[in-house]
């Protein structure tokens, strides 16, 4: 499992900053999460090839979540692109993308797949032989959600040794590695369990996206091996987070611990501050291993 930050910034846009988006890869998907301003050049500065990306997740429908779809799409078009792409966001991203397109008369030539959410509950989004998502229904100033990415259970490891002491047909070694019990040569059942071994261990991502600290959806990420938060601003501002339905840093470390999660990520800094050494020191007087995005970080689980 492979997350390279392309922006991890609130709100403006500055220089050496970008907006929130992230390209998870997990079992072989390139899933790009959030699309703020000046996502495309960030995908061209990480080699990150455009046609590899076939789901966009979207938030919600703040401008340094999505400002940059609407360009990556008519790029997308430039390159006379023909593979499906499939974007999952608020009800009303598919009105704002399809004016834009209607109004510059720039109808793109792939299919464009619209998935609009509007549920307050926790569902799921996509799902295939390898991976589902989920929603993550969190309190912000406009409907928005998180996302929680999870790998399937992958296909079990053949003991030899067993195996072949329980004299099974070679023509059944695949059966066993998709969990079925199987018939050996002597006409007796074998047990899948008493022959094989588990594979790997799934693992799943959880993208928290803007929100006030919203404890219940501590069950939806529970014992989640990363979690990215938003932490906007340090313990000293949680009147501004408050007002404005954002976290604060140790917030976002009280919702990894009561989680479980195995690393903590945070993100989506103000940039009333200088530095970023603070935000980490802040939430490791709750949970121990947390570390900080910034742009064009690339982390490997």
């Amino acid at each position: 499992m492979k997350l390279t930050i392309l922006g991890c910034y609130s709100a403006t846009p500055r220089a050496l900053n970008n907006t929130t988006s992230q390209v998870l890869e997990i079992n072989n998907h390139m899933f790009l999460i959030d699309c703020g301003e000046g996502t495309q050049v960030q995908l061209r500065r990480h080699k990150i090839k455009f046609n590899r990306i076939k789901h966009i997740f979207i938030s919600h429908l703040h401008g340094d979540h999505f400002f940059g779809l609407v360009g990556l799409i008519s790029t997308f078009r430039l390159l006379t692109r023909e593979t499906d792409l499939h974007i999952y966001g608020p009800v009303g991203i598919k009105e704002i993308v399809t004016l834009q397109m209607k109004l510059a008369d720039s109808w793109t030539n792939y299919k464009l797949i619209f998935h609009e959410l509007s549920s307050n509950n926790s569902e799921l989004i996509f799902e295939d032989d390898t991976v589902e998502v989920f929603t993550i229904p969190l309190n912000h100033r406009i409907y928005t959600n998180g996302f929680l990415f999870k790998e399937k259970e992958g296909k079990r490891k053949l003991d030899m040794d067993l195996v072949e002491e329980a004299n099974i047909n070679v023509a059944y070694y695949r059966k066993l590695t998709q969990g079925f019990d199987v018939i050996n040569e002597d006409g007796v059942l074998i047990n899948n369990e008493s022959v094989t071994k588990p594979g790997t261990k799934p693992k799943s991502y959880a993208f928290c996206s803007d929100t006030y600290y919203k404890e219940d959806i501590v069950p939806i990420i529970k014992n989640a091996d990363v979690l990215y938060h938003e932490s906007t601003f340090l313990d000293k501002h949680e009147h501004l987070a408050l007002k404005t339905k954002h976290s604060t840093a140790k917030q976002a470390a009280t919702i990894a611990q009561k989680a479980n999660v195995g690393t903590l990520l945070l993100g989506h800094y103000s940039t009333r501050y200088d530095g970023l050494d603070a935000f980490k020191e802040e939430a490791q007087e709750v949970f121990a291993n947390v570390q900080l995005c910034e742009d064009s970080k690339v982390f490997n689980f």
